[in-house]
């Protein structure tokens, strides 16, 4: 299992910017080793309650929330990444669980019972959960990603575009799948996530792009933009 408590602060980006300032950090930090030369490809399901508690929480602010996900990176993987993110002040826990295909499938099918053969906490958590508020597949968010890390103290700099979902389907391993654009293919989503404090060269660009900071998450757009077709 893994663990991560960070900082994410997330701004609004035109395809111009994401060249520049990809251009920009390439010089000062690491590539993500999953990068190649566009960066590489993340699906996600998320789960929410029948009434999208947790929607409802992240559009009405409420200080302590939480999503639980399905993520792989691969239509044809053989697992899948079971993630609960919960916000705690000005910081993100993030923890995660690598379950297999087998048991990711039935999740999406609304059977979560195989959860409960790890031994890990967070599986036992997690379906206490998803049982005890009846939640339900709600989403699939598609999205590319190119990714820079600082290796002083593991400052992540992600930049996502091609954002798009799927509210019709929960079949997450699907390689026919019918998707809807969240934004505009010429906006770009920064995120900066950090545990600490940020380097200079990075305080500096965040200076130039704060005006353009969001608060909304990834599942949340794509909700809101079903609402509104």
């Amino acid at each position: 299992m893994n663990t991560v408590l960070r900082t994410e602060k997330k701004y609004l980006l035109t395809i111009e910017e994401f060249l520049k300032y990809s251009a920009f950090l390439e010089n000062y930090m690491i590539q993500d080793s999953h990068n190649g030369t566009h960066g590489y490809c993340i699906r996600s399901l998320y789960f929410d309650s029948v009434y999208d508690r947790d929607f409802y929480e992240k559009e009405d602010g409420v200080e302590m929330r939480r999503k639980i996900r399905l993520r792989i990176y691969d239509p044809k993987a053989d697992f899948a990444m079971l993630e609960i993110k919960q916000k705690e002040g000005n910081s993100q826990l993030k923890r995660s669980l690598r379950i297999s295909r087998e048991d990711a499938v039935r999740m999406t099918e609304g059977y979560y019972d195989g959860l409960l053969k790890y031994p890990e906490p967070l599986a036992a958590e997690c379906y206490g959960i998803l049982q005890m508020y009846v939640y339900r597949p709600k989403t699939i968010v598609q999205y590319n990603r190119k990714a820079f890390v600082a290796k002083e103290n593991k400052i992540r700099v992600t930049f996502d575009n091609n954002i798009i979902a799927n509210e019709a389907s929960s079949e997450l391993f699907s390689e026919q799948l019918f998707m809807y654009p969240v934004l505009d293919k010429f906006q770009v989503i920064l995120e900066v996530k950090y545990n600490g404090f940020l380097l200079s060269y990075i305080q500096d660009l965040l200076q130039i792009v704060d005006k353009n900071q969001l608060s909304v998450s990834k599942y949340c757009l794509a909700r809101q933009q079903s609402y509104s077709s």
